[in-house]
């Protein structure tokens, strides 16, 4: 959070900061076992980080960002981003964040505060990719996750008539959806982005029930013939089953395929 921020706005949330629950409603706070995909998410707050490298157990955050949104409303509520402070990073080539740059004296502290009062307020955790962003939570500066996520690659399904891969990144639906693309690998610009698309999407409610549908890992059933069915399908050759394509879906997305699938194994939560 720089001083600039402040000034334009973004965070004068932050006043008040003492009691943030005056601003919050009651009725979209629940706790994560209250959730269920017969009540439609109200609030999500879509996360990114940009980190040191790829290593959770080595490399380290250094910027946060996140984006409240009201899928009703299909609106921005609020917003927030800050660097975290690191002695190095291997990653400035690719999210071009110097590491000094992250020393310098700013309130990164009240912005972790924040941001635990925005994931308060939120039903689910949304991430392009949750599986690489929620392994830094509860480690160094930021805080645990406390509510359940929900990925836009691998737990929703994107219409067809968008042309996307099965896997797009986030400047391949930013695209698909007519959103200008400006800069990439700094968190609160790939936060916006989805926001964005969230804002565009009509049938957002639909695609977030598909979304939180149990799935289970099932390997397709495909010669090598016919192993571009499964890529098209979106399944992975060899990740995370070795020798076979390989992927997550619910009982209503296998009755869909051209092929035959089996399970590899148990069924696996439900989103991400």
């Amino acid at each position: 959070m720089t001083d600039s921020a402040l000034e334009s706005g973004q965070l004068d949330l932050l006043q008040g900061f003492q009691s943030p629950s005056h601003h919050l409603r009651p009725s979209e706070q629940p706790a994560i076992s209250e959730l269920s995909p017969e009540v439609p998410p109200s609030r999500l707050l879509i996360v990114d980080t940009e980190t040191t490298g790829l290593d959770a157990d080595r490399d380290q955050c250094l910027e946060l960002g996140a984006i409240l949104f009201s899928v009703p409303h299909r609106q921005v509520l609020a917003q927030m981003s800050c660097l975290l402070p690191v002695d190095h990073n291997p990653a400035e080539s690719i999210n071009r964040i110097p590491a000094e740059v992250s020393r310098v004296d700013q309130p990164w502290g009240d912005g972790l505060a924040w941001f635990e009062h925005l994931m308060e307020s939120a039903d689910y955790l949304v991430a392009h990719n949750a599986a690489f962003d929620r392994q830094w939570f509860g480690r160094g500066a930021l805080p645990e996750a406390k509510r359940p996520w929900l990925c836009t690659l691998e737990d929703i399904r994107w219409p067809e008539a968008r042309n996307l891969r099965a896997r797009p990144s986030v400047i391949d639906l930013a695209l698909a959806y007519g959103i200008p693309v400006w800069s990439a690998h700094r968190a609160l610009t790939d936060c916006t982005y989805l926001a964005e698309v969230f804002q565009r999407c009509d049938d957002l409610e639909l695609l977030i029930a598909h979304a939180l549908e149990p799935r289970r890992l099932v390997r397709a059933q495909v010669s090598y013939d016919q192993r571009h069915l499964a890529k098209e399908a979106g399944f992975r050759w060899n990740e995370p089953v070795k020798g076979a394509w390989a992927r997550r879906l619910s009982e209503r997305e296998e009755r869909e395929l051209p092929f035959t699938v089996v399970p590899v194994d148990a069924v696996l939560p439900q989103a991400s």
